[in-house]
Order: structure tokens, then sequence, then C-alpha cells
């Protein structure tokens, strides 16, 4: 997979000045470096895309049935290092 990247290095004013025409160039791909006195000092880069595709249900692979205990309480000693006691 090859990925093409390039990277614009401005300063904070003309950022400023032209933040539309920058933000363009980041919705098609490029990073732009935001410097201070020629010292960079920030990225404004895209953000990854979200998948379309739907998350699974459950991490576990398989049938995963609830335990008739889930719902007691915790044994004491369990308790007692959850509080801190």
């Amino acid at each position: 997979m090859i990925y093409n990247m390039t990277m614009k290095v401005v300063n904070i004013a003309d950022a400023k000045a032209h933040l539309s025409q920058y933000l363009e160039l980041v919705q098609r791909g490029e990073t732009i470096v935001l410097s201070k006195r020629n010292e960079p000092i920030a990225e404004i880069k895209p953000l990854r895309r979200r998948s379309r595709r739907p998350r699974p249900a459950a991490l576990c692979a398989g049938d995963f049935d609830v335990p008739e205990s889930f719902d007691e309480s915790l044994p004491e000693s369990v308790l007692i290092e959850f509080e801190g006691k």
C-alpha cells in the first residue's frame, strides 16, 4: 500500500490569515505544521475515517452465557479490597 504524505510548514500569522485554505489541504490528506519563529510547535492533520463496518457485539469468539451468580453480591474479602480497608 502506498501513502502519499505531504507536509506544509506555515507560521501562525499565515495560518490565521489563510486558515480555510489550509483546512482544504488537510481535507485532501496533507499535514500542516504550525511554527512559531521557525520552530515547529503543532501539526494539523486529517482524522482517520471511521470504519463503516458494524462492530462485533462482543469480543469473545463464540457463545457466551452470563452465569447465574452474576447479580450476586461479591464476597466480603473482595469488597474489602475494593474499599481499601
